[in-house]
């Protein structure tokens, strides 16, 4: 279980408290069991900052503290303090990234369904989308996107996408996906090859507002032209 631990300070030295985690983040790299750490200053009490580290569990929590640079780090951390922080202790027992969340359903509940009210609840009107495999992408909003996606659909009626793995940070949600579908449907213009084609890519999709403002799709354009038999692979 996911363990976070929340420590809070009074201190005005708030530079001085940056360079001691970097201290810290240095001396301990390799052997720190820390995954994520965000440091904030209260805006309606001045002093007051507040340091939040996760890890993957309480048991490597304890591995962290026990490191003999913890140990000194803390002890100066103490020294900048106007008194000895406080620590609280928790159990994370639930973890939504929305962002990610919202990036899957399009992939698993969306793409290349006819549903103009789902579109429209997660992609901007302006959205943005770039993609490698058609240079004339732009800006398209939500009806180009559902008008993009239903064109697959229609030459590949059975089409799945697989979530492989998703990355989110800030703003941004990376999917690393794959796909599979029968070409039985007219594709720009090219008559169905009835060929199963399988094929990876990766999309990023920047949030804005809780809204897909941009989309960046790359996937392997030739190696799915070429299992329909639209090009020819040469060694």
């Amino acid at each position: 279980m996911t363990f976070v631990q929340l420590i809070d300070c009074k201190t005005s030295r708030y530079d001085d408290v940056n360079r001691l985690l970097d201290t810290w983040s240095d001396a301990t790299k390799g052997k720190r069991t820390a995954t994520h750490a965000v440091v904030g200053r209260d805006r309606s009490q001045a002093g007051h900052l507040v340091e939040i580290i996760e890890f993957p569990s309480y048991e490597e929590a304890m591995k962290n503290s026990a490191l003999p640079e913890t140990t000194r780090i803390f002890e100066e951390l103490v020294a900048l303090c106007d008194e000895a922080p406080s620590f609280t202790d928790l159990d994370v027992v639930r973890d939504e990234q929305l962002n990610k969340a919202a990036a899957r359903r399009v992939f698993t509940e969306l793409v290349g369904r006819d549903d103009p009210e789902g579109f429209n609840e997660l992609f901007a009107a302006d959205y943005h989308h770039v993609d490698v495999g058609n240079k004339e992408a732009g800006i398209r909003g939500p009806d180009g996107m559902r008008e993009e996606a239903l064109g697959y659909r229609k030459a590949f009626p059975d089409f799945e996408f697989t979530i492989e793995d998703q990355v989110a940070e800030n703003d941004r949600v990376v999917t690393r996906w794959s796909w599979a579908g029968t070409n039985t449907g007219e594709m720009r213009g090219m008559a169905p090859s009835g060929k199963k084609v399988e094929m990876v890519g990766t999309t990023t999709f920047r949030f804005e507002n809780g809204k897909i403002k941009e989309g960046w799709w790359h996937w392997d354009v030739l190696g799915m032209m070429s299992q329909i038999g639209a090009v020819e692979m040469r060694a």
